[in-house]
């Protein structure tokens, strides 16, 4: 009996030390504009993550995690325990908790593309310096509006103006929101990727291969990767269903100045407050797309991803 009750308490022990809540500063602007042009005068936010490292010595590689619209969910996190049990560390963003917000659809205002990515560098600032981690092998992945940030932390006119201390290794987007496009798409030499349904209706592939081929034009690379029979959130395990009061985006184009405004459609408006953002998706967007699993396509996109970040992060 003894003996059970210490492998208990070397299991506790384990547990609580290969975890840990990790704060720092960020703030909150709005849109991309508010980044590039007035990062310095948004209000300070104290924002969490929670680290998790693998079993070993260290230092880990590190992949930061980014939840979407709807928060962290459970597929979020099953491919994160899969990233641990390949000697990889992983950091579970909490942009949303640490605002005191639980979700964005149907709105897309209360937490930002642009806040998360902000929070990103913030964070990868910070864990930059922790023992356990190599800062040299730290990677960025996100779904959905998570994946938004993903993509966007490796522009660069954005991330100039961050002016981080670190960068990301690698930058993998699943079903990102790829409607807004800059009008100088240079990216991060860094190896970036999306994985996308081809019946994504909430954020539509299309608009991912669009974005990658003008990228292209420039010298930047972004591959694309579109899964046939595919939903958004192909990636869960619930059957696919209508989600009512979200943005449908299949018809949704705009364009990003260089000085991070969002364009409204063919009027030019530059979208850079909640209400003109919302009056621009109105113009294209309707309501109700469709999400839910493809079992196929979900277990490949764990695979993609494994191998992606075993890559990128393991093969140094």
């Amino acid at each position: 009996m003894k003996f059970s009750y210490l492998i208990l308490f070397n299991l506790l022990v384990t547990h609580v030390f290969s975890q840990e809540v990790i704060s720092f500063n960020s703030s909150s602007p709005f849109g991309f504009k508010d980044v590039i042009t007035n990062l310095d005068a948004q209000q300070n936010q104290e924002v969490s993550a929670t680290l998790r490292l693998p079993k070993g010595e260290g230092p880990f590689a590190l992949v930061i995690g980014v939840a979407g619209s709807l928060d962290w969910g459970s597929h979020h996190l099953k491919y994160l325990e899969m990233f641990r049990s390949s000697g990889i560390a992983t950091m579970e963003l909490q942009s949303f908790s640490s605002r005191g917000v639980k979700s964005t659809v149907g709105s897309q205002v209360e937490v930002t593309t642009a806040t998360m990515v902000v929070d990103a560098y913030r964070a990868l600032d910070k864990i930059s310096s922790h023992s356990k981690i190599d800062k040299d092998r730290i990677a960025i992945m996100g779904w959905s509006l998570g994946g938004g940030v993903a993509l966007f932390s490796g522009w660069t006119p954005l991330v100039e103006k961050i002016n981080s201390q670190n960068s990301f290794a690698a930058h993998l987007s699943i079903y990102p929101p790829c409607i807004a496009q800059p009008q100088n798409p240079i990216f991060t030499k860094s190896p970036m990727h999306i994985l996308i349904g081809e019946l994504d209706s909430w954020v539509p592939a299309a608009a991912c291969n669009e974005l990658s081929e003008k990228a292209q034009k420039v010298g930047s690379k972004i591959g694309v990767t579109v899964y046939p029979d595919s939903h958004h959130s192909f990636d869960r395990e619930s059957p696919v269903a209508i989600k009512e009061n979200a943005y449908k985006t299949v018809d949704c184009r705009f364009e990003i100045r260089d000085d991070g405004a969002v364009l409204m459609g063919f009027f030019n408006i530059p979208m850079t407050t909640p209400l003109r953002q919302k009056i621009g998706l109105a113009l294209c967007a309707g309501k109700g797309p469709t999400m839910g699993g493809n079992p196929k396509y979900r277990k490949a996109s764990f695979d993609f991803a494994n191998q992606f970040m075993r890559k990128h992060l393991l093969s140094q």
